[in-house]
């Protein structure tokens, strides 16, 4: 029954049709905990100061906090829903679904029992941070395997939806019915088409190593950070390489509602598009079997894509915003000093 009623959640996600529905988020996230019963809201929010909005993972855990899909009623799921796509924009929407539905997958290739629930999609939870409120300081976090967002807003305007993690295994799906899967495609494909207009030279900065690190390397830090500064710039690129550069860079600030993305943008143009350094490491070649890695590094932000786990068949990505993640030392000022 459990895995009957995930599936029918999945499909839920898939099938909701409006999307960034920001200017009410406040009011979205209390119709969520208020479909919560007493012992479930104690379940899912904590104080917005806790140490445990610091905390995130990507892989497997069973001792997460907040409250699972599994544990969610039809109403408290359709509040979910709801929370969910008033922050993501479509497209991330439609792979943070999908990537819940691999964990089905997983345990088909791993030949796990049905009473196994290491590889579980409603093993996903949501935890509130703070009162959610039109004038207040509050967040809130979805968190599980290969899936990680926290976002915090601020007098109703989300001001941070970093750290934020999508992943993939496999990345492509080899057998069975969803053959031929690839959820994070086009993080794929638009880097080889970067990579691949570069000339020579650029080429030379850009692949910083022929041996790809074994993830992400800001892997679940507090405060991201890679000091590396090697890399080709921006700046030394021609019209048609930058183009393709905004549209790798646009797919992963598109993760989220138009405004915010927006927002964020106008914060790595502030700071200057010609400090954005790309770096490539591994193997040049696509497929799986090709172990690869690469970021986009400059003065707010760090992207990262790593795909070299299960021989070049699972991805790990990742968005840092350098000055607001987890809403930024300022915003936890606010809350502190209007309480």
């Amino acid at each position: 029954m459990k895995i009957q009623l995930t599936i029918a959640f999945i499909l839920l996600l898939a099938a909701s049709s409006s999307y960034g529905q920001g200017n009410d988020l406040y009011k979205t996230a209390n119709v969520f905990l208020n479909a919560l019963d007493k012992n479930q809201k104690a379940q899912a929010q904590y104080p917005f100061d806790s140490a445990e909005r610091y905390r995130w993972h990507y892989v497997p855990l069973n001792d997460r906090k907040g409250i699972s899909i599994n544990e969610l009623n039809s109403a408290q799921k359709d509040a979910s829903v709801a929370l969910m796509k008033a922050c993501l924009s479509e497209s991330a929407y439609k792979k943070a679904t999908q990537i819940m539905s691999l964990e089905n997958v997983l345990k088909v290739i791993e030949n796990r029992q049905e009473s196994d629930h290491y590889r579980d999609p409603g093993k996903y939870f949501f935890t509130i941070f703070g009162q959610p409120s039109a004038k207040g300081v509050w967040g809130w976090r979805l968190d599980g395997h290969h899936i990680s967002f926290s976002f915090s807003s601020e007098n109703n305007t989300i001001v941070s939806g970093t750290p934020g993690f999508l992943g993939a295994n496999p990345a492509i799906v080899l057998s069975g019915p969803e053959k031929g899967l690839e959820i994070l495609k086009e993080e794929n494909e638009l880097a080889f088409d970067f990579l691949h207009a570069l000339n020579d030279d650029q080429l030379k900065k850009a692949v910083i190593s022929t041996t790809a690190p074994g993830d992400i390397i800001t892997t679940n830090t507090r405060k991201a950070m890679i000091d590396d500064p090697n890399g080709v710039s921006y700046a030394d690129l021609t019209a048609a390489q930058k183009a393709i550069f905004v549209k790798l860079l646009s797919v992963y600030i598109h993760r989220y509602t138009r405004l915010f993305a927006s927002s964020m943008m106008k914060d790595i143009e502030t700071a200057g598009m010609d400090k954005l350094i790309f770096a490539w490491a591994g193997s040049t070649e696509n497929g799986v079997g090709n172990k690869r890695y690469y970021r986009i590094k400059g003065p707010t932000i760090i992207i990262e894509y790593d795909n070299t786990q299960n021989d070049g068949n699972h991805v790990h990505t990742v968005v840092r915003d350098l000055k607001h993640d987890f809403g930024g030392d300022m915003l936890l000022e606010h809350y502190k000093n209007s309480h």
